[in-house]
């Protein structure tokens, strides 16, 4: 009997049944009776908030309205789900991470305002509700109730510390159940976090914890790579799960439990990572969704997690090369894109690079936007980065902006590095335009003269025999703080930095065009820059761009 293969279920449509059969089980009356029980009166060990708050965004909340990355959202008295905001607002909404802004602005007022709001969220979602109560969203409020405790509970009445470990103790009992929950990458690791700390902060729930553990544990196999970095490929990223592993860390010291080595060489590994991508101004390169980041954030971060040795010059396995020479660093995305399900925030950007000479930044990706679907989605596309381009397509296929994941993308991504005292040569190839037009893009970048030299050579190879010419174009978008100008003729190009260095720009082929560009590093309001921009035909089954960026003696 012959037996026919079961067909393939996608990600997406398994991910779905899973979120709606879980909404179907959590969402009745037995399941809200059954997570009734036993109630605490405290915590056997008071757990510690390590990171640093903003009295600004404080201040915003005591005068009704949250704050974040520059933007704000008014109160509405017990609104926690106002209308038309995305899911990056409802995550901080009800993550409650801004408690720590409330400590930080500091005195009766703030403690105040966090009581009220702790106990207008508990009356509106006293049962569960799959919207907020999903398991990352429960794991941040879990952490954060019990890690600021202190600050807003300790001193309260009666009342309100009977209304808030019922609460406490019934998400808790949920989160075991729903932990790690259907969201894949990040979230993971925060319900993870949420169970553990209330496996070590409530008396004889040490069950979560060994749960817990377990729990990051298998998500630490799949997301976090030999080298350091996250699966996403992205530094944001791996920004944040380092911070949960150094909160987990914490929170087993003060419980008095043994830290388990593998975490401790996880988070060492996961420091050094980070440290890569930052650059001499301490904040980070612009790859997969990444933004400059909180420089005070990022200092803590590195602080707590007890990095040391040098940075290093390749992560093989995120696929990022460092070029630094002199006071100049190269830094290229020569990795293949992310795997479903953690591909939803990557980029189009294989062979894309940023230059950076000293803390001032030269050629840099476009950016991300923390807030908006649709200039995320943008910004993800190929043209938004320092690489080449063809027929105006992007390298990776960008589905819709519901799901985010890459349909065609690069299959194979060579890299070749060689590197001696005086300087630096990185080769890498990728095939993601080979299924539409059988092209191949190679790529050298060549740093030499005591980083004063970047040379670059884009190579094109058609495998299956040119049908019909290509149109090509090769991005290299300016900081906004370089100033920049088309010289002898339009065939090169004068770059002048805010230190007062200048750079020439030269290219063998095509037609050298300056055009306008945006620049999303910091918040969410886009700053105008420009681009260079190399634009030509390929009409043969090869095609060879050199272009060459050169400091100017002074």
């Amino acid at each position: 009997m012959i037996e026919l293969p079961k067909p393939a279920v996608p990600h997406d449509l398994l991910r779905s049944l899973r979120a709606k059969a879980g909404q179907f089980a959590f969402n009745n009356v037995v399941y809200n009776w059954s997570l009734g029980g036993s109630v605490p009166h405290g915590f056997i060990t008071q757990l510690a908030d390590l990171w640093p708050g903003d009295a600004e965004r404080g201040r915003w909340l005591c005068s009704g309205a949250f704050a974040m990355d520059g933007e704000t959202l008014a109160l509405h008295n017990d609104c926690w789900e106002p209308s038309g905001v995305g899911p990056h607002w409802l995550r901080h909404m009800h993550g409650f991470d801004w408690l720590r802004d409330l400590k930080a602005l500091g005195g009766d007022a703030p403690r105040l305002q966090a009581r009220a709001m702790i106990e207008s969220w508990i009356k509106r979602y006293n049962l569960c509700q799959p919207s907020v109560w999903r398991a990352d969203y429960t794991g941040r409020r879990l952490a954060g109730w019990i890690a600021l405790y202190d600050f807003f509970g300790e001193s309260a009445d009666e009342d309100f510390q009977d209304q808030f470990f019922v609460s406490l103790i019934r998400q808790a009992r949920h989160l075991s159940r729903a932990a790690p929950g259907n969201a894949p990458g990040l979230p993971a690791f925060y319900a993870v976090k949420g169970l553990i700390y209330a496996g070590i902060a409530l008396q004889g729930r040490e069950s979560w914890l060994e749960q817990g553990l377990d729990l990051l544990e298998q998500e630490t196999g799949k997301q976090i790579l030999p080298d350091g970095g996250h699966i996403s490929r992205s530094p944001a990223q791996l920004c944040e799960v380092l911070q949960i592993f150094i909160d987990v860390r914490q929170a087993l010291i003060a419980g008095e439990y043994p830290v388990p080595e593998r975490m401790a060489h996880t988070i060492d590994r996961m420091a050094q990572a980070l440290r890569f991508f930052r650059y001499a101004d301490r904040h980070f390169a612009l790859f997969h969704g990444t933004q400059e980041g909180d420089l005070t954030l990022i200092d803590a971060v590195l602080n707590r997690s007890n990095a040391r040795g040098k940075v290093l010059p390749g992560l093989p396995q995120s696929g990022f090369e460092r070029m630094t020479l002199g006071r100049s660093m190269v830094m290229v995305d020569c990795g293949t894109p992310p795997p479903s399900p953690y591909d939803t925030d990557a980029h189009a950007s294989p062979l894309a690079f940023e230059f950076v000479y000293g803390k001032e930044r030269v050629f840099v990706c476009c950016g991300s936007h923390p807030l908006d679907p649709a200039w995320q989605d943008s910004l993800r596309a190929t043209a938004a980065h320092n690489t080449l381009g063809i027929d105006y397509r992007n390298s990776c296929e960008i589905r819709d902006h519901q799901h985010g994941h890459f349909g065609r993308k690069p299959r194979k991504v060579t890299m070749l590095r060689e590197e001696s005292k005086d300087a630096v040569l990185v080769e890498a190839t990728h095939d993601g335009y080979v299924p539409l037009n059988g092209i191949t893009h190679r790529r050298r970048l060549y740093l030499g003269a005591s980083g004063h030299d970047l040379r670059g050579e884009e190579n094109l190879t058609c495998s299956i025999g040119t049908v019909k010419p290509a149109e090509v174009t090769l991005r290299f978008h300016l900081h906004p703080r370089v100033l920049v100008s088309l010289i002898q003729n339009g065939e090169e190009a004068l770059l002048r930095l805010p230190g007062g260095a200048g750079w020439r720009f030269f290219h063998s082929a095509g037609k050298l065009s300056l055009e306008n560009s945006i620049y999303l590093g910091q918040g969410t309001r886009p700053r105008k820059t420009k681009q260079l921009v190399i634009t030509g035909r390929m009409d043969c089954d090869t095609a060879q761009i050199k272009w060459a960026l050169q400091r100017e003696a002074r």
